[in-house]
């Protein structure tokens, strides 16, 4: 499920991300890429704290109905609209299988071991980088 975020910057200042169905979600980040990343981390804790508060997570809206809303909040000049999936820590992992070509396996192993992260974790970070078009 996706999130239609508006990702926002001004002068001297770090790009802004905000959310039309979940007032009060907010994030930033230095660059629209790690906004965007940030976003997800965001996103993901705002409705873990409107679960445990018992409130309904709204479904998303769709990109057509946002802007045929014509409120005026997302109409700061310079502003972008970018998908941010929910990805909620849940602490439950699932195994998967996956077949990868041997060279690009210890490809990756190697950059993972040079970040201090393992094989599962490299992956997961590529996996959400790649959701974000980032």
């Amino acid at each position: 499920m996706f999130y239609i975020a508006l990702v926002h910057k001004e002068a001297g200042s770090a790009y802004g991300v905000s959310f039309p169905d979940l007032p009060g979600c907010v994030s930033a980040g230095d660059s629209f890429e790690d906004a965007a990343l940030n976003a997800i981390e965001a996103l993901g804790l705002h409705v873990e704290g409107m679960r445990e508060d018992g409130e309904a997570i709204p479904a998303p809206s769709r990109h057509e109905d946002i802007m045929a809303a014509g409120d005026a909040w997302w109409q700061t000049e310079g502003a972008t609209f970018t998908a941010v999936p929910l990805i909620e820590d849940r602490a439950r992992k699932v195994r998967v299988n996956v077949n990868l070509n041997i060279d690009l396996l210890a490809a990756i192993d190697a950059r993972a071991k040079a970040r201090g992260l393992t094989r599962s974790a490299f992956l997961a970070s590529a996996a959400t980088r790649e959701l974000v078009g980032g």
